[in-house]
This record gives C-alpha cells, sequence and structure tokens, in this order.
C-alpha cells in the first residue's frame, strides 16, 4: 500500500504522515528529502518552483514508489498541489495510491508556519501553493483543526477500509 499525506505548507504533512506510517508500521518519506540543492535554495529565497523544476523531484519520487510498492509500501508526505503532480505519483504505482488530503484555513496554515524554525519554506510562499493548489475529488479529506492524533486515527482507519481495493477512488 502506498498512501501519500497531502497537502500545502503548513498543513501537518510531515508530522501526520510520520504518525500514520509508524501506526501502520510502514516507512516514511518525506517528499521535501528529494528536492535538488538548487530547488530548496530557491525556496528558501523564497522563490515558487516551476513545473520544470518539480520534473526531476517527481520522477524520483515516483521511482521510489514503485521500489516501496514492491518492498510493503510506504507513507509519502507530499505536497502534490496539482493533478497533474499526483498523476505522475500515481502512474508509478502498480495499485491504486491513497490519499489523505489535509486542508485548513490560511490562517490557520499561516499560523503553524510562523511557529517552526528552521523550515525552507517562509511564510510567503504559501499564497503561491495556495494558488496552484487543486483539492483533488478523490481519497481522505481532514480539516487539520483537528490534532494529529485524531487525524492519523481517522487516517489510519480509511487506510483500512480502502487496504483490499485495487480501483481508484
Amino acid at each position: 500500500m502506498i498512501c501519500i499525506v497531502m497537502g500545502v505548507s503548513g498543513s501537518g504533512k510531515t508530522t501526520v504522515g510520520r504518525e500514520l506510517a509508524q501506526a501502520l508500521s510502514l516507512p516514511f518519506y518525506d517528499a521535501d528529502d528529494f528536492h535538488s540543492v538548487t530547488n530548496v535554495e530557491k525556496m528558501r529565497q523564497g522563490t515558487p518552483l516551476t513545473d520544470e523544476d518539480r520534473h526531476d523531484w517527481l520522477a524520483a519520487m515516483a521511482a521510489g514508489i514503485t521500489e516501496w510498492e514492491k518492498t510493503g509500501g510506504a507513507v509519502l508526505a507530499c505536497s502534490a498541489l496539482k493533478e497533474k503532480y499526483r498523476a505522475v505519483l500515481q502512474a508509478a504505482a502498480a495499485h491504486a495510491v491513497l490519499w489523505v488530503v489535509l486542508e485548513g484555513t490560511k490562517e490557520l496554515l499561516v499560523s503553524r508556519m510562523r511557529g517552526r524554525s528552521g523550515h525552507y519554506m517562509k511564510e510567503q510562499m504559501l499564497n503561491s501553493q495556495l494558488a496552484d493548489y487543486e483539492s483533488p475529488t478523490y481519497g481522505l479529506h481532514l480539516n487539520i483543526e483537528a490534532s494529529p492524533e485524531e487525524l492519523v486515527r481517522q487516517a489510519a482507519e480509511y487506510l483500512g477500509e480502502q487496504k483490499g481495493d485495487k480501483s481508484p477512488d
């Protein structure tokens, strides 16, 4: 099973994804770790990435998905802002990717971003992510006002229900 926990910056993808992977006894991967040094520096300087910038990043995660599926699955935390990005990730998998979509208000996202330190994604970049974000019509959509523990509980329940389903949502 491949599960992608997605949402814009500040939505809690990494926190929820890491805890969900632990609950499911699956390895956890963070899409941030697949960015090139050039992309990270660009974002650190406050410059939004283009689709071209994201090409190699998506290809690296897609290759990972192909391998992770062979070894029993994984949980990936990834913004996956656009449908065409999600299509690249899904195409790498032999079975339907299960999506957990974290969504919340801009105010809550900004508040969370202000509360973290050491992350290259700065608050001013949130507007570009929100402008690019295409909310999927599939997957489990969760409101990030809930606690991480509650989000993980709901996601684990959903994944348990979906686990045997090979068809797209």
